[in-house]
């Protein structure tokens, strides 16, 4: 088991008579992304404003790499990467000093703020637009460059709010690969989306908040594994279909199988897993397959069950 780099415990947070967050306890592993999904107004944005020490928590605390996290915790903030929603760079500076400049801010100096700038501008892909001023890009180049700067002093933590809004489909492909990096080199990743495609390629685990509260908790697996749903393998195939059904009734991790129109349709568990055993049992049987494709249930499904809402609106 990695070592928990983002702890959160029983977090709370109000505004006035509005409760924003309530009891929220979370943590994030090294080399682990964790998503917080929930829709508008759920509370992500001020759970991610209470881990990087903007706002101070009315109840709970926050520890990260084992600093207890305050709004004047500087050498804990120093260990997060923070990404935010809006585009936090100046347009009339170029990629370059804006990474300098930010650089800066980290105390990064001389021949170390040189080469961390040139590695993140081959990082994002943006070395060819090193010395363009920033008003001159495309919304998918400034998201990228944004990242950018949030990665310069090789945070522990790197919190990333909504970073593919509005990005054209190459940008947030690039984006979504370089997530996926950071995560695989051993940085934990705090990911918010309002994209259910982007959690279910990106996350390890899941956090859905609701409500200002935090209604459900796991892998992709585990939180489908809570509406009882399974996955399911259709295969369309030609020969004696009812023996090899029996045949596939008899796999360990079937749960139903039944014959239609030539297709056969299978409930299974980890159907990805079990579609290999699911071919040599048709191949023992004399069957012909034709086409195999395995639907999972989706976060989609759990989300709209818990919430009773899309993630986008």
């Amino acid at each position: 088991m990695s070592q928990e780099v983002l702890t959160a415990r029983g977090l709370g947070k109000r505004f006035g008579d509005r409760v924003a967050v309530e009891d929220v306890s979370f943590g994030v592993r090294a080399g682990e992304t964790y998503g917080l999904l929930g829709p508008n107004g759920a509370g992500k944005t001020t759970t991610i404003r209470l881990v990087c020490g903007l706002l101070t928590p009315d109840a709970g605390e926050i520890f990260v790499a084992g600093r207890r996290m305050t709004r004047s915790a500087v050498r804990g903030k120093a260990l997060i990467g923070y990404v935010p929603q809006e585009v936090a760079l100046y347009p009339d500076l170029t990629a370059r000093e804006n990474l300098y400049f930010f650089g800066r801010l980290y105390h990064l100096r001389g021949r170390l703020l040189e080469q961390r700038t040139g590695e993140i501008l081959e990082l994002i892909g943006l070395s060819d637009r090193a010395k363009d001023k920033v008003e001159s890009f495309s919304g998918g180049m400034k998201r990228r460059l944004n990242i950018g700067a949030g990665l310069l002093h090789r945070p522990t933590l790197l919190v990333l709010d909504e970073p593919t809004v509005g990005v054209d489909p190459q940008s947030r492909h690039a984006i979504l690969e370089s997530v996926q990096s950071f995560g695989a080199a051993g940085m934990a990743v705090l990911y918010t989306t309002h994209y259910m495609e982007e959690a279910e390629r990106l996350c390890d685990r899941v956090g859905i908040i609701d409500h200002g509260r935090l209604v459900a908790e796991g892998t992709r697996r585990e939180l489908v594994a809570r509406l009882g749903q399974r996955d399911r393998i259709t295969l369309s195939a030609q020969g004696d279909l009812a023996a090899f059904t029996a045949k596939c009734r008899a796999l360990p991790g079937v749960e139903g199988a039944d014959t239609a129109d030539g297709e056969v349709h299978l409930i299974v568990d980890e159907g990805r897993q079990l579609l290999p055993r699911v071919l040599d049992a048709a191949d023992h049987a004399g069957v012909g397959v034709r086409s195999a494709e395995v639907t999972e249930p989706d976060l989609e499904a759990v989300f709209l069950h818990l919430t009773g809402t899309a993630l986008r609106e």
